[in-house]
């Protein structure tokens, strides 16, 4: 399993509806909890088509919810 600051790969289904944490704080990262949140929403991400995408770990990235490369902590 990746750091937790490492992008998340992640297998999506097409036209499923994916809640990714922004706050940080989830203990189901990179996806929110319900808990953790403190007031911050989620971002939605509905998935375009079934294929991995590489959801960002650190809170950096500036393509959210999706690393983008550049961003992340090593």
């Amino acid at each position: 399993m990746p750091r937790s600051s490492d992008p998340q790969p992640v297998r999506v289904t097409k036209g499923e509806t994916y809640q990714w944490c922004a706050c940080g704080r989830s203990g189901e990262k990179p996806f929110c909890d319900g808990q953790a949140c403190g007031g911050t929403a989620p971002v939605t991400f509905t998935a375009p088509r079934n294929q991995i995408v590489f959801f960002c770990g650190c809170g950096k990235t500036k393509t959210a919810p999706v690393c983008d490369g550049k961003s992340h902590v090593r």
